[in-house]
């Protein structure tokens, strides 16, 4: 998914396609390694597309009088001039076998005619774009781990992700930490003991407290998260999702979480952890947490002038809503 073979042999045309800067730069890696590795003397030139011409085109792809493999690496495809977009399908329909063409493209509305391009032509198609929500970014932190000889469950993987975030490129360089500094058998009390100054802080634990209606633990956690630098809009994120999450599972009765799983689109662990925290919460209390956390989105990332201050009102609310209706 996030890459080529290196020992398998060199493709001539290679699109990566997508806006996820770690996937594509490793798929772009990934690719010219594959050649180097068919000719370690390969000629690799890189360039931005916005700053390449058809003549150099030309120049690189025309048979070299001293032979070997040439690789050409075209970033940002999507700028493209149209000059060179009709070169480089032109000569993407009968590529030369010596030359490894890779080309990286956002993969949106503009250059939409290039990518499709090299498709048509037969272009090996790498997938790099941004993972979408957590079972992608868990999905991500596994491979990770696995592919570097460790080994780590959903739950470390989540509370991993609640440590560091949702940036790739800092996932990444804790997965490889982690590995560095331990027997690479990742569980959730070692992320939790490796990166407690972290986790403890996280939008995350805000929402966890005011959702069991901890008014106190709450506020505690959220503004020792605000005076250590944790930004305020995965804050809001994190409550959002934590009453969204208990709705869902609330609304699926109490079923067995793995069965629920793959109903619900969510992993068992996460729906467990949701049935233990639906307890107290009403279908009129989780309207108004709702609208809450809606609210507090809105100001968060609307540019709100105290962004700290929504976020109080917004963890008090939810807390408080916590048992509403039950005597309506």
């Amino acid at each position: 998914m996030w890459g080529v073979n290196a020992a398998a042999p060199p493709v001539p045309l290679v699109l990566v396609l997508g806006d996820e800067e770690l996937l594509s730069a490793r798929a772009v890696t990934a690719a010219v390694e594959a050649a180097r590795a068919a000719d370690p003397g390969a000629d690799v030139r890189e360039y931005e597309a916005a700053a390449l011409t058809a003549g150099e085109v030309a120049e690189m792809v025309s048979p070299s009088l001293f032979g070997g493999r040439r690789v050409l690496v075209v970033r940002a495809g999507q700028d493209a001039r149209k000059d060179l977009v009709t070169a480089l399908l032109a000569y993407a329909k009968n590529p030369d076998p010596d030359v490894t063409l890779i080309v990286a493209h956002l993969g949106a509305a503009k250059g939409k005619a290039f990518a499709d391009g090299l498709r048509a032509a037969g272009a090996f198609v790498i997938t790099a774009a941004k993972l979408k929500g957590e079972r992608e970014r868990i999905a991500f932190v596994r491979d990770e781990f696995r592919r570097n000889g460790g080994r780590c469950d959903e739950a470390a993987a989540a509370a991993l992700l609640a440590a560091v975030g949702n940036d790739l490129r800092e996932i990444a360089a804790a997965c490889s930490q982690l590995l560095a500094d331990t027997d690479g058998r990742i569980t959730e009390a070692v992320v939790a003991r490796y990166y407690r100054g972290r986790a403890e802080v996280s939008g995350f634990t805000v929402a966890d407290a005011a959702m069991v209606g901890d008014v106190p633990g709450a506020l505690e956690a959220l503004r020792w998260a605000l005076h250590v630098g944790v930004d305020p809009v995965p804050i809001a994120d994190a409550l959002a999702d934590g009453v969204r999450t208990v709705a869902r599972v609330a609304s699926a009765g109490r079923g067995n979480p793995y069965q629920l799983a793959s109903t619900l689109g969510m992993p068992a662990w996460k729906i467990q952890k949701a049935q233990e925290r639906s307890r107290g919460w009403t279908p009129e209390g989780l309207v108004d947490a709702m609208r809450a956390a809606a609210d507090c989105n809105a100001a968060v990332k609307g540019g709100a002038e105290d962004r700290g201050y929504a976020l109080e009102q917004a963890v008090v609310a939810v807390a408080a809503a916590r048992g509403l209706g039950s005597g309506r």
